[in-house]
């Protein structure tokens, strides 16, 4: 494991559950409170580095390239444009059976370049698949959260990556935890969204869901002006949930 306070890896083996969305807003909340923060953009549709308004320019080291063995990971940091908030990016070429067969790869390269000591938080924007980089992220971890789509679709899906999540625990990182689970594009006027967060919460527990990212056209638009949502639209809704959720986060991670 690393020695950095806190590891969190945002994490659904299904697409389009606001994954990245969640990595870079909170990401920019952790910042935003006087916090230094790096994240890691391991989804190789490096939507980490848009969302965040950052040019990554062809060729320049990835966090991918570095799981490869080519280089270190401070050799692939890109500042951004807000205070505290770093990001490695990802490589959109990276083939996922280029990686190595080594749940451990991660883990080294962040003791490595001494990474760990130099931030107090790092979000992983872990891809959704089940392969060795999905495990990489879990194997560093010390939290996982996960947002899904409230639809039936979507919460198997957070079943089957649950069945996951502690296999990893249970067999090779002892310090993950479930931080919460958290739904997203919420309309809690639709029947179908209600019964899916109660299936969940009862699965895992009333504790463990989070209160939820309602649907908001204002986080489709900073994603795409590159700004996070705090600092694009303060007064949204989507600014308002996520404040929500923030603090609810907080208090478990101080809680421990």
């Amino acid at each position: 494991m690393s020695t950095t306070s806190d590891i969190i890896v945002v994490t659904n083996r299904k697409g389009g559950t606001g994954k990245t969305t969640t990595a870079v807003n909170l990401a920019a909340e952790f910042a935003a409170g006087g916090e230094r923060v790096l994240l890691l953009d391991l989804d190789t549709q490096g939507h980490c580095a848009l969302g965040l308004g950052v040019r990554v320019e062809s060729g320049r080291p990835t966090v991918h390239s570095v799981l490869q063995g080519q280089g270190a990971l401070d050799e692939a940091l890109l500042k951004t444009g807000w205070e505290g908030l770093d990001l490695v990016p990802a490589d959109p070429d990276f083939q996922h059976g280029m990686m190595p067969d080594d749940d451990r790869v991660l883990a080294r390269a962040l003791q490595e370049s001494s990474i760990a000591a130099r931030y107090d938080r790092i979000l992983i924007d872990s891809p959704p698949s089940l392969d060795a980089l999905l495990f990489n992220a879990l194997a560093v971890a010390h939290w996982a959260l996960i947002p899904f789509v409230p639809h039936p679709l979507a919460g198997e899906g957070v079943r089957q990556l649950a069945r996951v999540f502690f296999r990893v625990a249970m067999q090779s990182n002892a310090d993950l935890r479930l931080l919460g689970l958290l739904p997203v594009m919420l309309d809690p006027r639709i029947g179908q969204h209600r019964k899916v967060c109660d299936q969940v919460a009862a699965q895992f527990g009333r504790e463990r869901l989070l209160g939820g990212i309602r649907s908001d056209i204002k986080l489709a638009e900073s994603f795409a002006a590159g700004r996070p949502i705090r600092d694009y639209a303060p007064r949204s809704r989507a600014n308002q949930d996520y404040q929500a959720v923030f603090a609810a986060m907080r208090g478990r991670l101080a809680a421990g």
